[in-house]
């Protein structure tokens, strides 16, 4: 990988943290954002200690921040022994060579920091040749102020045509990189696609959402497999096939990667392969962290990335609140005559708002602690059984209906695929 380790993960690196507050974007809401910016920092390593926050129209097309701004950023760095300052928002090569020249310390923006954390994640071949190819479509615009760690990778004998400048010549050693990751993701894409014709025509559940809402724990706990699960922003990254057995009924649950805003587009492509998985799923099971504040947005952003990335807005849905065990409630004062909030209200009447209107295509659970985990597996029988019935009208085999089975526990779900 180009950039391994941007963060000093053994140093813990001291960082704070840069925002803005626009005419689209309140101070709230970029409290919310830096609080994510936060915990991918931690992700990565670093230990945020300090966040700015600026109120401008739109971001300085130099600095990103006004000079202002930058000076005091730049005394608290200095003051403070600060090696790394993040920025909420996608920087260009200008606006990184201005501030690093003012702050005089290494500077990153969110996408170089989620780049960070997908070279660290990445465990197969697969995974870590969309990540290489997702950091080349990032540096290619940055040349200008990052070419010279090049150079070592390939002669300038015979490479530099008359008058050609080294910048030139790097970005042109760039695009023949990106069009050979490029080809190497075909050949996986073809390699996949005969992958998931060979699993034959059982149905398949896709676990799509947020990025930490716990869709490793609950594929583990279905499938009774060990995927990695941590509670970390982009826990899993390469996409996981099991087969799980409920009752008589065998189907594949694959766990994807978890989505995130602000994400770029570059980056989500770079991962085509791995959405390819939720393009033919025949179920989408969308889990969300119900115990965050803002969870609703997060429903938000997967929809609009299942609807503009993989075109998969149409198809069957489960929509899975998770984390029901870290739910907080404070009960309202009987004298309070302000409308109920969010904090406030407590997770029986949480399910009676438009969330317990979708019926059987919404439960709520916790995979942790294992809560409420029949319901859903009778959900994912239900759906997987109608799927079932309609690719196999003739079939002989005959299905007991889920709430007949007294079976113990144990044999509700099926073992990890070979």
């Amino acid at each position: 990988m180009i950039e391994d380790n941007i963060i000093n993960k053994e140093a813990n690196e001291r960082t704070v943290l840069v925002g803005l507050a626009t005419r689209n974007q309140n101070e709230a809401k970029t409290e919310e954002y830096l609080d994510e910016l936060a915990f991918l920092a931690d992700t990565a390593g670093a230990q945020t200690v300090e966040r700015f926050v600026q109120k401008l129209d739109y971001p300085n097309p130099r600095t990103y921040v006004g000079t202002g701004k930058l000076d005091e950023i730049r005394q608290y760095v200095e003051d403070n022994e600060i090696g790394l300052v993040i920025f909420d928002d996608e920087l260009s090569s200008k606006q990184v060579a201005n501030i690093e020249k003012e702050l005089k310390v290494k500077i990153l923006d969110r996408t170089s920091l989620i780049l960070d954390i997908f070279a660290k994640r990445a465990q197969t071949a697969t995974a870590r040749t969309q990540v290489e190819l997702a950091q080349y479509q990032y540096l290619l615009p940055r040349l200008t102020r990052m070419w010279t760690h090049l150079e070592r990778q390939r002669g300038g004998i015979g490479m530099r045509g008359p008058g050609e400048t080294q910048i030139e010549t790097d970005r042109r050693i760039i695009l023949d990189k990106i069009a050979r990751l490029k080809e190497e993701l075909v050949n996986i894409d073809k390699q996949k696609t005969v992958q998931r014709k060979n699993r034959g025509k059982l149905t398949r559940v896709a676990l799509v959402g947020y990025t930490n809402v716990g869709k490793s724990t609950l594929m583990n706990l279905l499938s009774k497999s060990e995927v990695f699960a941590e509670n970390k922003l982009f826990a899993t990254l390469d996409t996981t096939v099991r087969k799980v057995v409920i009752e008589n009924l065998p189907f594949l649950l694959t766990d994807t990667v978890g989505f995130i805003r602000k994400l770029p587009s570059h980056l989500v492509d770079s991962f085509k392969s791995t959405l390819d998985e939720v393009r033919e799923a025949d179920v989408l099971v969308h889990v969300v962290d119900v115990s965050h504040p803002n969870f609703e947005e997060q429903i938000e952003v997967v929809n609009k990335t299942l609807a503009d990335v993989c075109g998969a807005s149409d198809k069957p849905m489960i929509l899975v609140f998770n984390k029901i065990d870290a739910f907080t409630y404070t009960p309202k004062d009987p004298d309070d005559l302000t409308p109920a909030t969010r904090e406030n209200i407590s997770l029986d009447e949480f399910k009676r708002t438009w969330m317990g209107k979708m019926g059987d295509n919404c439960v709520f659970i916790s995979a942790k602690e294992k809560v409420n985990i029949d319901e859903l597996k009778k959900l994912l029988y239900d759906k997987a059984l109608e799927i079932h019935t309609q690719r196999f009208p003739y079939n002989d085999v005959l299905y007991q209906k889920y709430e007949d089975v007294s079976e113990p526990e144990e044999s509700d779900a099926g073992t990890p695929a070979e």
